[in-house]
């Protein structure tokens, strides 16, 4: 695990989880908002926004969060975190509420979620239709190892086998499995909400 996305919907924890995972597999860490999000929410150029998502692709070891196609085809491992549309709107809510007025971390300046609630309603709406059968189909067709995601107890278990792994966990991990002992030297993981 060198190129890793965290995929998801809007809410889904795709933040959250790219944030514990690089820690753990010691990855730099690169957030679409980033990459797609100017000051005052304007849409970076296209021109430039793939020589941004370039330079991180070509980069021998990296882990982004967000939704990509770049990074999609570029990455070994590819976490989907798939929950459904309730789920995501609840934590979408928790997340921005604070932020109503201001930037969220991760975005740039002049980016208050106010500004962007009924996007977001549409994105979240959307995306099982829109965005989740073309994810689905890249984790079938382009070979990679694809760990689909779909509920708290999966993720957790995912988690606690990185965690236990290090730096260099092994592929192809099934995350549907009974839960396991407790992970590397005792450490738990909080649980995800």
């Amino acid at each position: 695990m060198q190129r890793v996305l965290v995929t998801g919907n809007a809410g889904s924890g795709k933040s959250t989880v790219a944030a514990t995972m690089a820690r753990i597999l010691e990855l730099l860490l690169f957030g679409m908002d980033e990459i797609v999000w100017q000051p005052g929410w304007v849409k970076t150029p296209p021109a430039v926004r793939s020589a941004k998502e370039s330079a991180i692709v070509f980069a021998s070891a990296w882990l982004v969060d967000g939704v990509s196609t770049a990074f999609l085809e570029a990455a070994d491992t590819v976490v989907f975190l798939d929950y459904p549309r309730y789920k995501c709107y609840a934590r979408a809510l928790r997340r921005n509420l604070p932020f109503l007025f201001r930037s969220r971390p991760g975005l740039p300046v002049g980016c208050p979620e106010l500004l962007v609630l009924p996007t977001l309603v549409e994105i979240i709406w959307r995306f099982p239709k829109r965005v989740r059968p073309s994810i689905l189909e890249a984790g079938r067709q382009l070979g990679k190892n694809f760990v689909h995601i779909r509920s708290n107890s999966e993720l957790e278990r995912f988690l606690a086998t990185v965690l236990a792994s290090g730096p260099n966990p092994p592929l192809n991990v099934d995350v549907r499995c009974a839960a396991g002992a407790p992970t590397a030297a005792g450490r738990r993981l909080a649980p995800f909400r």
